[in-house]
């Protein structure tokens, strides 16, 4: 199994609302891409605020294998949520960070 996980900086002022919202639809890829075993929103609740950079909202994936992960990163309707959420992050993109591994 691959977790895929994500923390984001979103920008000041970006609603709860507008989060969930994007978290929502990255929820709804769990019925269009096969394979995917688990989805799970968090706040990074670390005290470490220095470590932390302002990436407080976390979110990963499970997928079944390599191949399911490989479908999703390519999957359009992932890269049109994808480019919602870095819209509403700090510094675009530089308020992304992505770690892949075997759990």
């Amino acid at each position: 199994m691959i977790r895929h996980f994500v923390a984001l900086r979103f920008r000041d002022g970006t609603s709860d609302a507008v989060k969930a919202g994007l978290m929502a639809d990255l929820d709804g890829l769990k019925a269009r891409i096969d394979g995917i075993l688990d989805f799970q929103v968090r706040p990074n609740v670390s005290v470490e605020d220095p470590l932390v950079r302002g990436f407080r909202d976390v979110f990963w994936f499970d997928f079944k294998d390599e191949a399911v992960r490989d479908a999703y990163l390519v999957d359009a309707v992932h890269q049109a949520i994808g480019a919602r959420i870095v819209a509403e992050l700090e510094g675009g993109a530089d308020g992304v960070f992505v770690a892949d591994y075997t759990v």
